[in-house]
């Protein structure tokens, strides 16, 4: 980035200082991960000069053999990884690209149905400070009070009273599975569409360690980065019979021009995404998640429905008497980075929540496995017995820096 520091000196040093604390730290977010260098490179060509408003054979703008090209190679590798029928590679991202599914298939006021957001569910699923939940009629399930689980028999239930035009399958915060087959028959009974989000689990799915919901789902949204290791976008997959409703929602409905240096990342990570070194790497997630929860409940943590089918967890810290956002601030302070988060029938209020969500998918890019995790899970025993310590978590901070240099981070060369 020489050049970068010469012309902005200031905004390359907040860069490089961001890049050390990537390096440095036990990145916990579930949402977030290490892209490869290849994927930086695309995201920072020269595609990003281009504007491409349309599609491929049907632009507004001449000039565009080669995003033409581009854009094409990469729907042909999302269909073929997902087996899907159709795919749109345009969209910004998960939120704007759900809202383009709603606007193709809902009309204002028709029932949206999603897990509610302080069950694990999305903004986007129709939460109220969401347009989604103002546009269009919201309507959410939630989790079983003792299970801590989904209900499916509940969740059919409500969809027979209120009969949704759409049902949202996904999370941000749930650690079990979903039974898209489940979803799928009773989005057929209700005439309901089935969207299933799976921002979070897109590449569990690829590696088979998730049940795939396109046989069953009419149309399935995911964003790019999080497990599927990619750029910051998005893309929406669909049967062919709403195909064409999809498409004039994402374009010229909500968005004008591509950003095609994101297309191209996409690719680059589809391409990773179809090998057997990253089906690998996603099974090494679930693995790193299941041995964190054996650590963690073995040192009395309190985990939400009892652990994790996937790449999160979600610990409920009352019983340790701290509340989760000073837990999470405490943790940043370590090197160890995750969220404060709402727990189901949390008494408390959502910017002050009893609850943070760890996940596996960073740590797992670096190449910990469950050795690690035994020690990650130490730590945070360590520092959440002892929030108030600040001599103590200085010393777990300087352990961090020091195990962390000896798992190098894709993309980082510092």
């Amino acid at each position: 980035m020489d050049e970068l520091k010469r012309t902005d000196p200031e905004i390359y040093q907040l860069i490089r200082e961001e890049e050390r604390y990537q390096l440095e730290s036990v990145r916990l977010i579930p949402s977030e991960n290490y892209v490869s260098k290849a994927v930086l490179e695309a995201t920072g060509s020269i595609l990003t000069n281009k504007y491409s408003e349309g599609y491929s054979g049907r632009r507004y703008y001449e000039g565009q053999r080669y995003i033409d090209r581009l854009e094409s190679t990469v729907i042909e590798r999302a269909k073929a990884l997902f087996g899907a029928e159709h795919a749109n590679v345009q969209p910004y991202s998960g939120s704007p690209a759900n809202l383009a599914i709603y606007f193709a298939l809902l009309k204002p006021g028709d029932g949206l149905m999603g897990l509610a957001l302080p069950h694990g569910g999305h903004l986007t699923h129709g939460w109220n400070v969401s347009i989604t939940g103002n546009f269009w009629r919201p309507i959410h399930y939630t989790v079983d009070r003792e299970s801590q689980r989904l209900d499916y028999d509940a969740v059919r239930d409500l969809a027979r009273k209120e009969r949704p035009k759409i049902i949202v399958t996904g999370a941000t915060a749930y650690p079990r599975q979903f039974d898209f087959k489940a979803f799928g028959e009773i989005a057929r009974e209700v005439g309901a569409y089935l969207l299933a989000d799976i921002s979070h689990i897109a590449g569990l799915i690829v590696a088979k360690e998730h049940p795939d919901p396109v046989p069953y789902a009419d149309v399935v949204m995911t964003t790019t980065h999080k497990t599927l290791r990619g750029p910051r976008g998005a893309m929406i997959l669909c049967r062919k019979e709403v195909a064409e409703r999809i498409d004039r929602a994402v374009f010229p409905g909500l968005q004008g021009g591509p950003h095609n240096h994101t297309t191209a990342a996409i690719g680059v990570a589809l391409k990773e995404a179809a090998s057997e070194e990253f089906r690998e790497y996603a099974r090494q997630i679930v693995r790193n998640a299941k041995a964190l929860e054996t650590e963690l409940t073995n040192r009395g943590f309190s985990l939400v429905s009892g652990g994790t089918d996937n790449h999160l967890i979600l610990i409920d810290l009352t019983n340790k008497k701290v509340i989760g956002k000073k837990a999470a601030q405490a943790l940043d302070r370590a090197g160890i980075i995750c969220n404060y988060n709402s727990i189901p029938y949390d008494p408390r209020k959502p910017f002050s929540p009893s609850g943070i969500r760890i996940g596996t998918p960073s740590v797992t890019s670096r190449g910990m496995k469950e050795t690690e995790m035994r020690q990650i899970a130490a730590w945070i025993d360590k520092v959440i017995g002892s929030v108030d310590d600040e001599a103590g978590t200085r010393g777990v901070a300087g352990e961090v820096r020091e195990f962390c240099q000896r798992f190098p981070a894709p993309g980082i060369l510092l």
